[in-house]
């Protein structure tokens, strides 16, 4: 029986900012948009830190350095160190540095985030396959182009082991999604038929590396995505609080197959200094806030009033209770509509 979003029954009555001791916060989609501070998340952020919660910023972008990712989250008003900045270059460095002898020449296929990265292991950045690299790896960078991926690909097919930063598909930009790293490591899959170790969330490799820089006991993973946030929390054993300011939208949400359901949903980060409501059994339905959900023979139902995120709520519980170990497959539009999402 659902009672909550929660796997434990007895929701969370202290804001989450009390409740855990580090948020884990994902960037893109979650801090920012296309560079520029999504909606209440400075202030949100600010208030948090001074309720004492540490902020760790957790991303698979390896493009960029620590230094130059805590530079721009303190340009928008949170202020940010190196230190705090956790990134899938940094995770596939030490999967690297584990496998290959100190020094080893590493074909880097990506920006300066993935080349500093691998300097901090010990290990020596080279651009060509006929440097006699120990190993290939390839990070995200807007400047990778066909001859960083031709020599990818020449490497690999000699034999090289090959590691990635990540593979998500897209990225967010101020003008949409774009082809993120996951699209070229495509690419030189395809010209090789190899397969590559990738430490990135949702990755065991990714939360190695943010245990070890955070040293968090009680730690709260904050994302936007489903299939890399959110699945790489359940992955670690960590609870999760997904924003819906990013990729993941309330139907996205409703579909959600197990490893990709959250501890608990929120609009933003203001969600960070409140705490989630117990979603409660009514009858056939479940109820949460002013809202009652339950599942009709096609569609979902939803009666009441208050908060469009209470009945939400309601309606995750019916739709996971209903879908069981798969996705639900009621039609959610009404539902939705109902309460504006």
């Amino acid at each position: 029986m659902i009672t909550s979003l929660r796997t434990r029954p007895d929701g969370c009555e202290q804001p989450l900012d009390a409740a855990y001791d580090t948020a884990l916060l994902d960037l893109d989609g979650v801090v920012y948009a296309g560079g520029d501070a999504i909606a209440h998340a400075v202030e949100s952020l600010g208030t948090a830190r001074a309720h004492g919660m540490h902020l760790a910023y957790v991303t698979n972008n390896a493009a960029r350095t620590p230094q130059a990712v805590a530079a721009h989250l303190t340009e928008l008003g949170v202020p940010a160190e190196a230190g705090e900045v956790i990134t899938s270059a940094q995770a596939v460095a030490r999967l690297i540095a584990d496998q290959v002898p100190e020094g080893a020449r590493v074909l880097a296929v990506g920006g300066e985030g993935l080349v500093e990265a691998l300097r901090e292991r010990g290990l020596v950045p080279v651009s060509s396959a006929d440097d006699d690299p120990a190993a290939v790896v390839q990070g995200y960078a807007p400047h990778v182009g066909w001859a960083q991926l031709a020599e990818a690909s020449y490497a690999v097919n000699r034999g090289v082991p090959w590691f990635a930063s990540n593979t998500d598909l897209t990225i967010p930009t101020a003008r949409g999604k774009a082809p993120g790293n996951g699209a070229l490591v495509e690419v030189v899959r395809i010209a090789t038929g190899a397969e590559p170790q990738v430490a990135g969330k949702p990755l065991p490799p990714m939360h190695r590396e943010t245990v070890l820089r955070t040293g968090a006991k009680r730690a709260l993973v904050v994302g936007d995505r489903l299939d890399t946030d959110i699945e790489g929390a359940n992955a670690g054993g960590v609870d999760s609080l997904l924003v819906l300011t990013g990729v993941t939208d309330a139907a996205l949400l409703l579909a959600a197959e197990p490893k990709y359901r959250p501890t608990y949903v929120d609009a933003d980060l203001r969600g960070l200094l409140r705490g989630q409501p117990v979603v409660g059994v009514a009858g056939d339905g479940f109820v949460c806030g002013g809202w009652t959900a339950s599942a009709g023979e096609r569609e979902f139902l939803i009666e009441g009033d208050g908060e469009a995120l209470d009945g939400l709520r309601a309606l995750c519980a019916v739709a996971w209770t209903v879908a069981g170990e798969g996705s639900c497959g009621l039609d959610a539009g009404k539902a939705l509509a109902r309460l504006g999402l």
